[in-house]
């Protein structure tokens, strides 16, 4: 079973672990989407994200670069 919006910890680990690189404090909404859709165990509806999700979403990857 794939990766779903509501998996917030699981999103921020995966992208921590395949962009170390990035730091998200300074990523937009529009590119950080884009990085969730394109993990590998993603698997769910594009459009269901809002900004909250990917609010928490940015929340949890600082918290695993930490």
């Amino acid at each position: 079973m794939g990766i779903k919006w509501t998996d917030v910890l699981d999103i921020g680990i995966e992208l921590a672990e395949k962009h170390p690189d990035i730091d998200p404090t300074y990523i937009n909404f529009v590119d950080l989407h884009r990085l969730v859709v394109e993990l590998d165990e993603f698997d769910d509806d594009l459009k269901r994200s809002g900004e909250k999700v990917l609010e928490a979403i940015q929340a949890a990857w600082l918290d695993e670069r930490d």
